[in-house]
């Protein structure tokens, strides 16, 4: 996908490509497809290479959107985040109550989760 906008097309349609990939991200985020979500880094990249600093007045709620889904997009990878850490929880203590009712209970080393 070309990351300049084809010859007639209005200069807010590269923003507008913006706004949609934002919201691409935000779908895969909420569906969990990490790898697909990772694999648009490059994408984004492609788009935003050449905006000029100061975009058009015209782009401005194009911009603020994109802005926001952004935001939703970056706390629903924190709301997954926590999942897969609960989800983690809840196998360690399935894992040390299989390991007691088989007579292995020894100390394991622990995760510093701190970090």
């Amino acid at each position: 996908m070309s990351a300049q906008a084809p010859a007639g097309h209005p200069p807010l349609a590269r923003y507008q490509a913006l706004l949609d990939h934002a919201e691409l991200e935000l779908e895969l985020a909420g569906r969990g497809e990490l790898e697909a979500l990772e694999s648009l880094g490059e994408r984004w990249q492609g788009l935003i290479e050449g905006l000029p600093e100061r975009p058009p007045a015209e782009a401005s709620s194009l911009l603020q959107n994109a802005l926001l889904v952004h935001e939703r997009t970056r706390i629903e990878l924190l709301r997954l985040n926590d999942a897969l850490l609960a989800d983690l929880s809840v196998a360690r203590r399935a894992r040390r109550t299989a390991d007691g009712y088989a007579g292995r209970l020894s100390p394991r080393p622990r995760l510093d989760q701190s970090a």
